[in-house]
């Protein structure tokens, strides 16, 4: 019977894990398909093509990389930290600050999703329609904004969760991998 709790736990830090991936593979996918518009407006200009409602698709692809991106970045140590005060206090008071600020952080992005998810919502109630050349409802690009901040906030709590239980952070953990191995091209 103790086997399972083992087993469950896994099962769901690998769906945690794969669903930050997933964000990240979908924050790479509109950067790959930002690529492709933007050299296919570039041949089209030169060969007088209407092109200027690749600037409205780009627009919502770059919101939409950041976004989605953020959790997998969040948790690979690819966020900007302020470490000073960190570097320079005892273990047990490092792992309390590391918990208020991410129970600050937690808070902070969950009022952002909520908002995000409501702005969404009513864009949609409203049948609100994108004002540029692309004619589309606008809830659909929002929808990436809802889902990465959604991604983020669970990403966030994960971790939370992970260093009340006394477990240090897996974005403190990655950079001290990619440290061990002599890549500090992170650093500033």
């Amino acid at each position: 019977m103790n086997a399972a709790v083992p087993t469950r736990a896994s099962s769901g830090r690998r769906f945690l894990d794969g669903l930050y991936q997933l964000g990240g593979h979908l924050a790479a996918l509109c950067v790959l398909a930002i690529l492709v518009l933007m050299i296919g407006a570039s041949v089209g200009r030169v060969f007088e093509w209407r092109v200027s409602w690749v600037n409205d698709i780009v627009a919502w692809l770059c919101a939409a990389a950041a976004f989605l991106g953020m959790a997998y970045s969040f948790r690979n140590g690819d966020f900007v930290r302020v470490t000073l005060v960190l570097e320079s206090v005892s273990a047990p008071v490092r792992r309390w600050l590391e918990l208020m600020s991410l129970t600050v952080a937690a808070v902070a992005i969950g009022y952002l999703g909520y908002w995000a998810a409501r702005f969404t919502w009513e864009s949609y109630e409203f049948n609100d329609i994108a004002g540029n050349m692309v004619a589309i409802p606008i809830w659909i690009p929002q929808m990436s904004f809802v889902i990465g901040s959604a991604i983020l906030v669970i990403a966030v709590i994960d971790e939370c969760v992970c260093v009340f239980r006394g477990g240090k952070p897996s974005y403190v953990a990655r950079v001290e991998e990619r440290h061990a191995r002599g890549d500090f091209s992170e650093e500033l």
